[in-house]
């Protein structure tokens, strides 16, 4: 609401144009076209060849690397205030990860951007949930159309949608807090562990990919 407010000022007002919230709203605008670029021209890709566990298995690895490098290289210098349009498109592009390579997690791979830009924990991560409301917004949008014209139940759509955010929410809410103040080491073991399993299972036939 504070972005926003600032951004409705800033439209009208030439002081306001000046305010860091402002700058701020449009750079995460900005900074979700690379995604939204990326999401139209690699459609067929993400939903064919990409759509692999071996690919799951393999990001899963390469993203717990990244991590680990943003937690051991990131040196945190930086606060909101000091963020910079940069910065901001840095992050958003790094949610083309996510999107190309499902198993490479869209937080981690973009609070982990944040963290080797130099940003501070806090920032990194509250520079990555607000990217995340236009891009997950706006790609469930666009979903939408097929779901309806599937001929989905408009009811029980609406109520799984509802019941998903606030659980998602809910997530989000633990998630900020945690990563915040903790490194990343727990879900660099967690990933390591799963994206190791899940290649044995793949190499020795047990799944299919």
């Amino acid at each position: 609401m504070r972005f926003a407010a600032a951004w409705g000022r800033g439209l009208v007002n030439p002081r306001a144009r000046q305010e860091h919230d402002y700058k701020f709203a449009w750079w995460v605008i900005f900074a979700t076209i690379p995604i939204v670029v990326a999401g139209l021209l690699f459609q067929s890709l993400v939903k064919g060849p990409l759509a692999s566990l071996w690919v799951v298995a393999i990001s899963l690895l390469a993203g717990s690397a990244i991590m680990w490098a943003a937690d051991r290289f990131g040196t945190g210098k930086r606060g909101e205030s000091e963020s910079t349009f940069a910065d901001a498109m840095l992050v958003g592009s790094s949610q083309i990860l996510a999107l190309l390579f499902p198993g490479f997690s869209r937080s981690g791979a973009t609070i982990s951007t944040g963290l080797l830009r130099g940003l501070d924990r806090v920032t990194a991560t509250r520079l990555s949930f607000f990217l995340s409301i236009p891009a997950l917004t706006g790609a469930g949008l666009y979903e939408l159309k097929d779901a309806l014209g599937g001929g989905v139940d408009v009811l029980p759509l609406v109520v799984g949608t509802v019941v998903s955010f606030v659980v998602a929410y809910a997530a989000i809410a633990w998630l900020l807090k945690f990563v915040a103040a903790h490194t990343f080491t727990a879900f660099v073991i967690y990933r390591l562990v799963v994206g190791v399993a899940l290649l044995a299972a793949l190499a020795s036939g047990v799944l299919s990919s």
